[in-house]
């Protein structure tokens, strides 16, 4: 991913160095169990934790893997220039390429995860502020994008915030799925290494050993977590389109905040743009295109094959650096969003009392009149205030029809704003707890 969309603690966790030091150690760990078992003599374990304070070259590995056109050997190689090829000669014991590889891999994603959980967790605190902040805030509804009824914005905020919650709980789940390492040798059966070793190995690394692998780690893993990042960047679409929806000119109920000196446009020096958001939402599509490699991933020949390995050197870095970036953005986003109530109150109203048609309608059945002919009655006085801009409560006490029904008393209280908020402690209840 570029350093435009990149935060330096994810960017860190793909660096060659990194990987590099990932491999190492689990090739030392694994020499410590082959000494245990008396498979290596233990000097030969210990040679190898000399070089626990090497950095390693990455260049000069390049340059080995330009011959040998393998990266696990060309590493190797290098390693024994640090501890001596004598040594070196018990380094990597029993092992196949993937069991560093793929448990590298899963190290990776471990790491990867918690950085993207404290990501979550300032998105969570931000809705969470906001949403106890304007929980009184009342502002209209919408289905298919038209008036429908009217909600709160602090009810907007916990909708977001129950996803993003629920996202979270998909996020744990998808670390313990893919916090695996397998090191089982050639085509996973343990014939050259003791499964002793892959239990150290993860122990130390922090992993679980794979029940079952071939020669690689099952890919239905990778294809979960994936997809889980892909649902989370969907709800980070979810909540920039709401935000951007909100900033348009003639809604205006919300807006990103704008600093002072910021640019709009070259052309036009009046323009607010709600630029953060349109951006959420094209790194979401980022996100999003890793899933279906992952699912194709799953399917590999036999015992293995690297068809997934040029997918998982792109996706893995690319999706988890712009999901990373584009949490914090959104938490950024919801923490300074600029609420204007009395923009949410004129839009509500701008239809003069039209979003109260389904209580009138409801009133109407209750005091007697069929359904069918309720909805008449209440649509067309509907269709005045659509119109001709005339308004509602007004057309209904004219409508003699409505008015053998209800008591003009009756109808007024159809229009008490305070009726459609009268739960929101008890959804809030629901989704914060009730403390």
């Amino acid at each position: 991913m570029i350093p435009r969309y990149s935060r330096p603690d994810m960017v860190a966790i793909w660096e060659p160095a990194t990987k590099f030091r990932i491999w190492y150690e689990i090739e030392a760990h694994a020499c410590d169990a082959q000494a245990k078992l008396g498979v290596i003599p233990q000097a030969s374990a210990d040679a190898v934790w000399k070089a626990k304070d090497v950095e390693f070259d990455v260049a000069r590995i390049d340059e080995i893997e330009a011959v040998t056109k393998h990266d696990v050997i060309a590493f190797l190689t290098h390693l024994a220039e640090h501890i001596g090829s004598t040594e070196a000669r018990f380094v990597h014991q029993g092992m196949t390429s993937s069991d560093v590889l793929d448990t590298t891999f899963n190290v990776q994603l471990v790491r990867a995860t918690d950085i993207l959980l404290d990501g979550l967790d300032r998105v969570l605190a931000a809705l969470k502020s906001r949403a106890h902040e304007h929980k009184d805030t009342v502002r209209i509804g919408r289905s298919h994008g038209i008036h429908a009824e009217p909600t709160t914005m602090g009810l907007t905020f916990a909708r977001f915030y129950a996803e993003m919650d629920r996202n979270r709980n998909r996020l744990v789940l998808a670390r313990t799925e893919i916090a695996t390492g397998a090191i089982s040798g050639a085509v996973g059966t343990f014939a050259n290494i003791d499964p002793a070793v892959e239990e150290h190995v993860c122990e130390q690394l922090g992993l679980r050993p794979e029940p079952i692998s071939t020669q690689v780690i099952p890919r239905d893993r990778h294809a979960m977590f994936f997809a889980t990042l892909g649902v989370i960047a969907s709800s980070i679409e979810n909540v920039a389109i709401e935000i951007r929806h909100m900033q348009r000119t003639e809604v205006l109920e919300a807006e990103e905040f704008f600093s002072a000196g910021q640019k709009g446009s070259s052309a036009m020096p009046h323009k607010r743009n709600p630029v953060l958001t349109e951006n959420l939402t094209g790194l979401a599509r980022l996100v999003r295109m890793a899933v279906v490699p992952a699912m194709e991933n799953v399917a590999l020949w036999h015992e293995r094959d690297i068809s997934h390995s040029s997918v998982e050197r792109t996706i893995g870095p690319d999706a988890t650096i712009t999901l990373d970036f584009a949490l914090h953005r959104l938490a950024g986003v919801v923490e300074k969003l600029v609420i204007y109530p009395d923009n949410m109150l004129a839009n509500m109203n701008k239809f003069r009392g039209l979003v109260m048609s389904q209580r009138v309608l409801l009133a109407l059945t209750q005091a007697g009149v069929s359904r069918e002919d309720s909805y008449k009655l209440v649509q067309r006085n509907s269709m005045k205030v659509w119109e001709q801009g005339a308004d509602f409560k007004t057309e209904l006490l004219a409508d003699p029809e409505v008015t053998a029904a209800l008591s003009p008393a009756q109808i007024e209280e159809k229009f008490d704003l305070g009726y459609h908020t009268k739960h929101v402690d008890t959804i809030f209840a629901r989704v914060f707890g009730k403390d």
